[in-house]
């Protein structure tokens, strides 16, 4: 029922408007039942005190008069009354609550990879693209946070700067390929700079950077722990993993078809430094699963406090129902005061 909808209007009875009421005092609304109750009290009670004549009549004379019905009107307008009062006291009402959510959230870059490296297959199908698929739900998994995206292999190139665009970021993810920089190698160090660019500027009170590498720093222009110092000097917070099975793995198929292995080394060491520098911590993931769990606990580590504001918009209706009360009470009084009340009873 539209608030505006006048109080004369016979809607406010319809069953769909009580429907949708909330009621301040509902507990007041078992008193309906004993409205009829108290009036079939009434009746009985004045039935027997009342006074009796008896009159002697032949059948011929008796006559049934269709205005005698109107000595029950008053009665039953004062009984409405009563109803309409019980109801303007159980007070009806609609709320309506609005639920607001919001955080200060934190800003993350993540640091990819894409090395000649992050394609073998000791992942499915290979590392870089179980990096991006962890990356991508690792961004679903977000509320509010600015994420970034850095790429590297013999250079540092920034993919995304920090946004809360998910839709952007993960069209960009999708884009992300091994030709995407020309220079090999794996300029871990740089990486750290230019996430560090990114975030420097940046008034977060969290400022997170998670680097995902499965080789050793053999290209660029810093030193990875240099650039590592240099991120905790802004106040970043560093989480490292290393990707992918040292030793024989497997890379692509020989001519003949057949899978074909190569030796893999990871420098675990300066991993684990760089995340002791950054106060963060060290991961190993060997395979998907290995991987998706690690990003979940990252997840579950830089979790923003979510704030919840609640705002209750109540509007009363309970005044359309007095209104109707009272107008049934004028009515009951005019009655009481004509020929109705007075017509002789059977």
């Amino acid at each position: 029922m539209a608030e505006e909808t006048p109080w004369f209007f016979l809607k406010w009875f319809a069953p769909s408007t009580f429907e949708n009421f909330d009621w301040a005092f509902p507990v007041v609304l078992y008193l309906l039942p004993a409205v009829p109750l108290l009036f079939l009290l009434k009746w009985l009670l004045t039935f027997k005190r009342q006074q009796k004549l008896d009159i002697a009549l032949t059948k011929t004379d008796l006559r049934s008069d269709p205005l005698s019905v109107l000595r029950f009107l008053p009665g039953l307008v004062l009984f409405f009354t009563f109803l309409l009062l019980i109801i303007a006291l159980a007070r009806p009402q609609k709320t309506n609550e609005k639920v607001e959510q919001w955080t200060e959230g934190i800003d993350i870059m993540l640091v990819i990879d894409i090395s000649e490296s992050m394609q073998i297959q000791d992942f499915e199908p290979n590392r870089l693209e179980a990096a991006k698929q962890v990356a991508r739900d690792f961004i679903t998994g977000r509320f509010q946070d600015r994420i970034g995206l850095v790429v590297f292999s013999g250079d540092a190139f920034s993919m995304s700067p920090l946004t809360t665009d998910y839709d952007l970021l993960n069209a960009n993810i999708n884009t992300v390929t091994f030709d995407l920089i020309e220079s090999r190698g794996t300029a871990i160090g740089s990486a750290l700079a230019v996430g560090t660019n990114r975030m420097r500027e940046s008034d977060s009170k969290s400022k997170v950077l998670i680097l995902l590498s499965d080789g050793d720093n053999t290209a660029g222009n810093i030193d990875p722990i240099t650039a590592a110092e240099l991120a905790r000097a802004y106040d970043i917070k560093i989480y490292t993993i290393a990707i992918g099975k040292e030793g024989r793995v497997p890379f692509g198929t020989d001519f003949f078809g057949r899978t074909r292995f190569v030796e893999n080394t990871l420098d675990e060491t300066t991993l684990r430094e760089i995340a002791r520098i950054g106060e963060g911590k060290f991961y190993r993931a060997i395979d998907n699963d290995a991987l998706e769990r690690v990003f979940q606990e990252i997840n579950e580590f830089e979790k923003a406090e979510i704030k919840t504001t609640q705002f209750k918009d109540t509007t009363d209706f309970y005044t359309v129902y007095l209104k109707w009360a009272i107008a049934f009470l004028l009515l009951w009084l005019l009655l009481k005061s004509s020929f109705m009340s007075n017509i002789l009873r059977d």
